[in-house]
């Protein structure tokens, strides 16, 4: 009987503390009525994508995204909007014309996307095409002097392209959510061996420029019906310099010129690059906005949310990470809107410098929280109740990771509940990364990511030249807000912090590293 009466008081303790979550249901309706009614969702994604174009951290498209959030946010009526510095970045780019085309054997458009970071042509390029085998020094030393004036392409590794038997789009079963894999996350030891790779193919590229080498044309990843995937490029920081003229060109088109000249073909090609360094304004910048608290005790208290506002220069940024923005800048706008009265300050956080590595986040992490590699933490951390973050494309949120935080499972289970009719439902322990709030999650913040729908994400957008506003799923980055807004009222609202796991150990960030490499 003891044992019984024993078992029964832990049950009534577990069923009051999960009693204790308590969720204003009424204003759950209003966010959703709010969001159905008067989106603008539409505006923000119009004004993020298509006016603002590409948003490369510290290009003249990041500034004017910089501009137009912090008018758009003092237009709302948030409070402290505005650029916050988190440190140096670099140089800006921008791409002003590009234009591949081959002449020979005959005339025909390529398409073709610069590198960003890379060299001007000057001038129109019209020379012969040299296939190597190798991106090396030793590929490039066996050319010798037939290299001096030429494009090059290096020989791909593959002879076709992905059949499309498969699906682009997808969403995930129900059944799943509750049981996702850890998603990608870079590790330190993946990321110091893959430095080495970038360091390589910069200095190789250099290499090339020093033999004479006029222009360098790159295949798409595993790409198909025109879609290129065009990222990378060091040469905003410090120490790197621009190398030579860079397009990432078609899978379809890069295959048809390696088959010409491997069937002995003349193959003669036109580059024209012009690009625009802007090096006046080394500082890389964040925007941030507030709901301020009105608890006496719990207005010093912050719930924070966020993705980053940066992207590639291929497409407009649309889902990688216009839709995170987009979502993030609604769920305000619905707060602000509906009139709450915070107890616990809201703050919204867009990132700069995330997709080079997470720069904008760890910078804003190291400046007011501390330093994950001494954990040497400063007040505020212990300010933050949780951030969440958006930034896996324009699907609609299904749930949530729990970054092996357990102890906030019931806490969510409980915010989910109203929208599970919506397909919210999954709650699922393991990681996601690598983005912005694993930089609050390495010094012990509460920090989350939302399960999104899959959509084509990684088949198609991210970091492409298809990542445009007519890619994005506005019914779901409609649901995606009312849910972000719920769960930021509902922790701006309750009467503690979320809970916290275990402080990491000292350890260095992941993406904290020093260019040159």
């Amino acid at each position: 009987m003891k044992k019984w009466i024993a078992f029964a008081a832990m049950l009534y303790t577990v069923n009051i503390a999960i009693a204790q979550e308590i969720v204003d249901t009424a204003m759950m309706q209003k966010i959703k009525a709010e969001e159905k009614n008067n989106s603008q969702i539409v505006m923000i994604a119009h004004n993020l994508t298509d006016v603002i174009g590409p948003r490369l951290t510290n290009s003249p498209g990041y500034n004017r995204a910089l501009d137009w959030v912090t008018a758009t946010c003092k237009k709302w009526g948030l409070q402290n909007a505005g650029r916050e510095a988190w440190g140096e970045f670099g140089k800006g780019w921008s791409n002003e014309q590009a234009t591949l085309a081959m002449k020979v054997p005959y005339y025909e458009n390529i398409i073709a996307y610069p590198v960003p970071w890379c060299k001007s042509t000057g001038k129109p390029i019209k020379s012969e095409l040299i296939m190597l085998d190798e991106l090396d020094s030793a590929s490039i030393d066996k050319a010798g002097a037939s290299l001096k004036g030429k494009i090059v392409m290096i020989k791909p590794s593959t002879n076709n392209i992905p059949d499309a038997f498969k699906p682009y789009a997808t969403r995930y079963a129900d059944t799943a959510l509750n049981n996702l894999p850890d998603d990608y996350m870079i590790t330190r030891q993946q990321l110091e061996q893959y430095l080495p790779m970038i360091k390589k193919d910069y200095y190789t590229t250099l290499y090339l420029a020093k033999k004479g080498v006029a222009g360098l044309v790159l295949s798409s990843r595993g790409n198909r019906d025109g879609t290129v995937f065009v990222d990378g490029g060091a040469g905003y920081a410090k120490g790197f310099e621009a190398a030579l003229p860079t397009m990432k060109i078609s899978r379809e088109d890069y295959l048809k010129m390696m088959r010409l000249l491997q069937d002995h073909k003349k193959v003669e090609v036109e580059m024209n690059v012009q690009n625009t360094f802007y090096d006046k304004d080394l500082t890389g910048y964040n925007v941030v906005a507030e709901i301020p608290g009105t608890d006496p005790t719990l207005k010093s208290e912050v719930v924070m949310l966020g993705g980053h506002l940066d992207s590639w220069a291929g497409g407009t940024g649309a889902t990688d990470n216009g839709a995170g923005c987009i979502v993030m800048l609604e769920a305000i706008r619905i707060l602000k809107t509906l009139g709450i009265q915070p107890r616990r300050t809201i703050r919204i956080v867009l990132w700069g410098g995330e997709e080079q590595g997470l720069f904008g986040s760890f910078g804003y992490v190291k400046k007011h929280f501390g330093d994950p590699a001494t954990m040497q933490l400063k007040p505020e951390q212990q300010k933050i109740s949780a951030y969440f973050n958006l930034d896996n494309g324009s699907g609609k949120i299904r749930g949530i990771y729990l970054q092996n935080n357990e102890a906030v499972r019931e806490i969510f289970k409980a915010w989910l509940a109203p929208f599970a009719e919506m397909g919210a439902t999954g709650i699922t322990a393991s990681n996601t990364g690598s983005t912005d709030h694993i930089s609050l999650d390495a010094v012990g913040i509460p920090a989350f990511q939302f399960i999104q729908d899959p959509l084509e994400y990684e088949t198609r957008t991210h970091h492409s030249n298809m990542d445009t506003y007519d890619h994005l799923s506005i019914e779901d980055l409609q649901q995606a807000a009312a849910v972000v807004a719920a769960f930021v009222y509902n922790t701006a609202m309750r009467n503690e912090k979320l809970p916290r796991k275990p402080l990491p150990k000292a350890e260095k960030f992941v993406f904290d590293f020093d260019f040159p490499i």
